[in-house]
């Protein structure tokens, strides 16, 4: 499985009034591991960034006005996220920046040029509901420095959301350790013998364990302002 950890600075916060990117990164991972096959791009955006946004990424206009234009690496952005899963914090902000460079130069919508786009925000919001999700704030719940970054930088942000990304879907592909038919040696020296889950006692949830639990879900609904993931996987 391969995917793109994607993160952009911009002029400014609005594309219909004109503000444009300023640098791209994209951060690959195969089968959950790095690869170090990184994208990196600072972009010319004929135009000055809002003062605002310049105190945030620090990409001057003239520093800017030396790099290529998005017209002349479209192609390259569109060959790296093909087929990919790209993750973005807050992706609605950075997907509807890159639909408006790419509609100018005729290309299509960005989701339409990658398998599909995860929004690493949204998913931090279901997992941890009523708390602070920003980047900084998840590097800061799951122990990940992010002590090196005074300004925001795209490839740093993607770095740190890689990192982000594995903390928070640790776990996922399954639930019990996978071991070798064979009983063997782990790396600390002790022996390893293969788990058998059959022994596991099954213990079900009452009615009144089961009304409870709807009853938090109903709580985090309305907290998430949406169904929850358990209610989405129910579904």
């Amino acid at each position: 499985m391969r995917q793109i950890m994607l993160d952009t600075e911009t002029t400014g916060l609005d594309p219909s009034r004109g503000h444009r990117v300023v640098e791209l990164a994209c951060v690959e991972m195969v089968n959950r591991s790095l690869t170090g096959r990184h994208l990196h791009l600072y972009l010319n955006p004929d135009r000055d960034s809002d003062p605002e946004a310049l105190a945030i990424h620090g990409l001057t206009t003239d520093f800017l006005s030396s790099h290529p234009r998005f017209e002349d690496v479209a192609a390259q952005l569109v060959d790296y996220v093909k087929d990919a899963e790209v993750i973005i914090h807050n992706a609605a902000f950075d997907t509807k920046f890159l639909t408006a460079e790419l509609a100018r130069v005729g290309l299509p919508s960005f989701d339409k040029l990658c398998a599909k786009v995860t929004d690493s925000l949204l998913y931090a919001r279901e997992l941890h509901p009523g708390k602070r999700n920003s980047l900084d704030a998840l590097c800061e719940r799951y122990g990940i420095s992010n002590a090196h970054r005074t300004l925001h930088g795209a490839l740093l942000d993607s770095e740190l959301l890689a990192d982000v990304w594995l903390a928070m879907t640790r776990g996922q592909d399954a639930l019990l350790m996978d071991f070798e038919e064979d009983s063997g040696m782990d790396a600390n020296g002790l022996r390893v013998e293969r788990f058998d889950a059959s022994v596991l006692t099954v213990l079900l949830a009452n009615e009144a364990e089961l009304q409870e639990h709807d009853a938090y879900l109903t709580t985090l609904d309305k907290t998430a302002g949406k169904p929850c993931l358990w209610r989405a996987v129910e579904a």
